[in-house]
């Protein structure tokens, strides 16, 4: 994670080589943690820069993984860690094709960039993600308009560990400071709402990817 709960000032990772960038995101995280809700900086790839202990509360119950947990790379933790869904709820239409959305358009801009082609190596390794990507994405924009894979303002359903949240929904909101935009980092908060749903309900939903395709990808049998 980038920071340890109930320790120090949070730690940026990776450091940028400037003082004065390294000094402006020391103040940044003693922000971010003054957050109440769920907040994090990513780079072009999502690896976390910078994460509240709000952001580490929501993925507390979730199991170690060797490259998708959520506090190193949240586009690996949403498209490959087999708890994903145990948070965020309806996980394959409201978080993990947006998230592959954004992951094609990073590709199209950073081509180039080892690991951005790692990810997509591994997308290419798992047949539920490769199907997702090169035949559900496109089926699914054309089905919902290009507005739908926008995250900030997007409503989208979590399952939080906490039950005094539960079943709930959060608002993404997008506010990258141009300081932190000219380093190559964006924020997202997930503003959360109260529970709509008993938090029985939370429990059951919580089950690991298990599927062996996902629901916008036609079967082979269909």
């Amino acid at each position: 994670m980038a920071y340890q709960a109930g320790g120090p000032r949070p730690q940026p990772r990776p450091v940028p080589e400037s003082l004065e960038a390294q000094a402006y995101l020391q103040d940044y995280a003693a922000l971010l943690e003054a957050v109440s809700f769920p907040s994090v900086v990513v780079d072009h790839r999502w690896d976390v820069v910078l994460a509240n202990g709000a952001f580490q509360t929501l993925f507390r119950e979730i199991g170690p993984h060797p490259t998708a947990m959520p506090g190193d790379n949240f586009l690996r933790f949403v498209l490959f860690h087999p708890d994903a869904g145990s948070v965020l709820a309806e996980h394959e239409s409201s978080w993990c094709l947006p998230m592959l959305a954004h992951f094609a358009a990073a590709v199209e801009r950073h081509g180039h960039d080892h690991g951005l082609q790692a990810i997509l190596r591994d997308i290419a390794q798992d047949p539920i993600m490769d199907a997702a990507y090169r035949h559900g994405l496109p089926h699914w924009i054309r089905s919902v308009g290009p507005d739908a894979v926008e995250h900030d303002g997007a409503v989208r359903p979590l399952l939080h560990p906490d039950p005094r949240w539960g079943r709930t929904d959060c608002r993404i909101v997008g506010e990258t400071p141009k300081t932190l935009a000219d380093m190559g980092y964006s924020r997202l908060t997930l503003v959360l709402r109260e529970a709509r749903r008993p938090t029985a309900v939370r429990r059951a939903g919580r089950a690991r990817r298990t599927a062996g395709h996902l629901s916008v990808v036609p079967s082979a049998d269909a």
